[in-house]
């Protein structure tokens, strides 16, 4: 094949490389399709792209001498050492210009060091996050790129004519520079990992509290998406309630030990590393952690203790919008914590991220497509340089709104020793947020008493001392260092 026809490649024919190609080519662009298992580019043309432009190619160099200049080729295959090994292969057949994407999971800090690389080699790298799963990426993710400002113009069209729409605007827009499209979508899937935990837990205490049965949950689920909660996790949620085989509902039958890819412990890694507090994901990871822990847990069960009383006995019916305002409130906190994350993220590596765009971005297509991210795009657009959510005048009113409730389902998951972990972290957040003075100074007193870091005094602001405390140490204090 020498005639230069392809306007982009995609290499990897799993099935999000295979929908994202079916879906270019419904928006008028002529792809060629590669796999390094050359009999699947065949099966692909013989099936799902029979009948279409898109096109095939038996080896990378059919592949490069398809396409277009500048020549775009997309890597959809495993991340990691799959993604370096297929830019290894390609760069001595491209020219200066050319850009390669990677829309794979990979994780931000990878693609800071691929940036870099073919920088130095006069090429252009984009890495951008997809989601959206199977259906978002046939007919519409949220796309997230970053990297090469210069390759911008050259995909723009590609991948906002492919991405979902939200009031005619596109699901997609220039993340930042390096790393940053590969960071949002990481911070996205930390969320989405928070999100899923929040309704399992308001799931729980409505099984095991005021005993509802599934087909009553579903519909409390399928109601609360006619209010704020309105997402595509509470519209699933619903669906998987009530859905039966043979009569039978088949959720009860699922073994309750969650997986995890790990998008979710980087989130929360990362902000161990950047000291951001995103306790709200962190704990989710734990949740899934825990979940896996199935025969100690069988064992525990009949050895631990819980309250004596594990029902709920009040107004049910108000119990249950209590649990409502209380997943609305927790799942605004971990917003809240997740552009903290983002600002720390844009501080630390320069990049210019436009928080209300993110949040468009969010509105559709992907996993966490919610209305609740109109209110975030809304709380940017006013102010960009908005110090947190929670000071937003909306935001601030809604989890005024919440927060008695939010209190109530928190004390009765104790009282009845129902775990919601989530659901305390995030008030814990909030009042340690909220409050002008937390207990720290004890900390720093501590530290200083039993190995001299020293403290700073209120009345003397950057000035480190030590205290001799007992009156039996000395008067030389420890290095200062921040780990």
């Amino acid at each position: 094949m020498s005639q230069k026809v392809a306007d982009i490649a995609v290499v990897g024919l799993a099935v999000m490389g295979q929908n994202l190609i079916l879906n270019m080519n419904d928006h008028g662009f002529v792809v060629c399709a590669f796999n390094r298992t050359v009999e699947k580019v065949d099966r692909f043309l013989a099936n799902e792209a029979l009948g279409t432009k898109i096109i095939g190619a038996k080896s990378v160099q059919e592949m490069i001498n398809s396409l277009k200049s500048p020549r775009r080729v997309m890597l959809m295959v495993q991340a990691g050492k799959a993604v370096d090994d297929f830019i290894e292969q390609i760069v001595p057949l491209l020219s200066k210009g050319d850009i390669i994407i990677d829309g794979g999971n990979s994780a931000y800090k990878d693609s800071q060091r691929r940036f870099k690389y073919l920088e130095e080699k006069g090429l252009h790298f984009i890495g951008t996050g997809v989601s959206g799963g199977e259906e978002g990426a046939r007919y519409g993710p949220s796309i997230m790129p970053g990297g090469s400002i210069e390759a911008w113009p050259h995909v723009k069209d590609i991948f906002q004519s492919i991405s979902a729409k939200v009031d005619n605007e596109p699901c997609c827009d220039w993340v930042g520079a390096d790393g940053a499209g590969h960071f949002v979508k990481m911070v996205h899937n930390g969320i989405e990992y928070g999100d899923m935990q929040l309704i399992c837990e308001a799931y729980d205490i409505m099984l095991n509290a005021l005993n509802l049965d599934l087909e009553e949950i579903g519909n409390i689920f399928t109601e609360w998406n006619k209010t704020e909660l309105d997402s595509f996790l509470i519209e699933i949620t619903a669906s998987i309630l009530k859905y039966k085989e043979n009569g039978e509902y088949l959720l009860p039958k699922i073994k309750d030990s969650a997986g995890q890819k790990g998008t979710g412990k980087w989130t929360a890694i990362e902000s161990l590393d950047f000291g951001i507090p995103v306790t709200l994901i962190g704990e989710s990871v734990f949740a899934r952690c825990l979940s896996s822990l199935i025969q100690e847990r069988a064992n525990a069960s009949n050895i631990l203790q819980g309250p004596s009383n594990t029902k709920f006995t009040g107004d049910k019916k108000q119990f249950v919008d209590d649990i409502r305002k209380a997943l609305y409130a927790s799942k605004i906190i971990s917003y809240a914590q997740g552009f903290m994350l983002l600002k720390e993220a844009a501080n630390k590596f320069n990049w210019k991220l436009n928080y209300g765009n993110i949040a468009l971005m969010w509105r559709g297509g992907c996993i966490i497509r919610s209305q609740f991210l109109g209110n975030i795009k809304s709380a940017f657009d006013k102010n960009p340089n908005l110090e947190n959510l929670l000071l937003d005048q909306f935001f601030t009113n809604e989890i005024h709104k919440c927060q008695d409730s939010w209190r109530k389902v928190v004390s009765h998951g104790v009282l009845l020793g129902i775990p919601l972990p989530c659901f305390s972290t995030a008030l814990a957040f909030y009042d340690g947020y909220r409050s002008k003075r937390v207990p720290a100074n004890l900390i720093q007193a501590q530290r200083d008493y039993f190995g001299a870091h020293t403290y700073e005094l209120l009345s003397k602001p950057g000035v480190y001392v030590h205290t001799n405390w007992t009156g039996h140490g000395g008067n030389v204090s420890s290095t200062a260092y921040n780990a």
